[in-house]
């Protein structure tokens, strides 16, 4: 098992950037993810929080690294496909504080990833205590501080080894372990917990530059939000929608649109 933390501030207030959370797919660094859906919603009656429930749908790729540690078939011949998000989200206002929890519903086996994270409000010194509203205007009197927290495990090899044990008597399954060790060239010599840790890594170091867009994406949506609203924020999403369809259907359906007719609404869009 592998740890991240990473600790940020953004220079808005709370109810800006926990707006803008719900708000951020898509932006132009998340682009990957498909579709969000909320699957549940209500407010606590006693505690007055406000709890969500949502399934993001995004474009996956199980990376060169963990695919070459996997026995032949896994992981698809094109080491692509999509993948579903789970996420969990607790929202104070009053106290202002929100928390959140996402984790990935394939490959659970190969590596399980749980991100956790806590947002705070911090009034800085000489603001009032009392502040309503986004604070857009003046981001000085309050901030937002991020602690991200990423847990990274790996069961690889565990299932079937452990069905085994189950089922011989003590003693009697070390030779089988042996046998069934990963034939992988390299990576034979490798233990299966030496293969876990490699992976948990390499889930990592893929994280590592994960939150790094993230914030670039959050901090689009927040400038977004300060200049335009949250009008501003719903036109920058359909320019991302357009942006994405004519990335991923090439520079054809560029030149279709504006052949019929469409060009003056997506040249706007083309040059933010």
């Amino acid at each position: 098992m592998k740890f991240f933390e990473n600790v940020y501030t953004y220079d808005y207030s709370f109810p800006a950037v926990s707006l803008a959370y719900f708000l951020r797919y898509p932006n132009p660094y998340s682009r990957h993810v498909l579709t969000t859906d909320v699957i549940d919603r209500y407010v606590d009656p006693k505690t007055h929080r406000l709890h969500t429930t949502r399934i993001h749908l995004k474009k996956s790729k199980v990376p060169s690294g963990i695919l070459k540690l996997l026995p032949k078939g896994i992981g698809g011949s094109d080491n692509s496909g999509q993948s579903y998000i789970l996420e969990t989200t607790v929202v104070d206002v009053k106290e202002g504080w929100m928390e959140s929890e996402s984790r990935n519903m394939e490959w659970t086996g190969i590596l399980s990833v749980v991100e956790k994270q806590v947002y705070r409000r911090q009034l800085l010194e000489g603001a009032l205590e009392n502040l309503e509203g986004l604070s857009l205007d003046d981001k000085r009197s309050e901030q937002t501080t991020v602690k991200t927290t990423v847990t990274f495990r790996s069961r690889f090899g565990q299932g079937k080894l452990l069905g085994r044990k189950k089922a011989e008597p003590a003693g009697e399954h070390h030779g089988d372990f042996e046998e069934e060790a990963p034939k992988r060239g390299f990576f034979s010599s490798l233990s299966t917990a030496g293969i876990q840790r490699t992976i948990e890594l390499i889930g990592l170091n893929r994280t590592r530059d994960a939150i790094i867009t993230s914030k670039q994406g959050m901090n689009v949506v927040l400038e977004r939000l300060r200049s335009g609203g949250i009008v501003g924020v719903l036109e920058g999403m359909r320019q991302d929608r357009e942006a994405a369809v004519l990335g991923a259907e090439g520079p054809w359906k560029r030149v279709w649109l504006r052949g019929n007719g469409h060009g003056s609404h997506l040249s706007e869009g083309d040059d933010n």
